[in-house]
């Protein structure tokens, strides 16, 4: 049976596996498109107004910009 996370859409043949990524995804988890890097909302904000990208090497800034909510991906099957 295979298990498929409500929030980023991954799928899993393993039951732990799936409840292992459940504990850190969230629909609060930010994806930013310029490094990849996945961070909770909380850290990409100090003001809850300016996002930016947490990864001191990255220069992705602006909520629905580079930083992506989890939830606007889909994953494509692989052929």
């Amino acid at each position: 049976m295979t298990h498929t996370c409500r929030n980023c859409k991954r799928t899993f043949t393993s039951e732990l596996r799936y409840e292992l990524h459940q504990d850190k995804c969230s629909d609060e988890t930010l994806v930013c498109s310029q490094c990849g890097g996945k961070f909770s909302e909380r850290r990409a904000t100090r003001d809850g107004w300016h996002y930016r990208c947490p990864n001191d090497e990255c220069e992705g800034e602006g909520l629905g910009e580079d930083l992506r909510a989890v939830g606007d991906f889909t994953v494509a099957p692989t052929r």
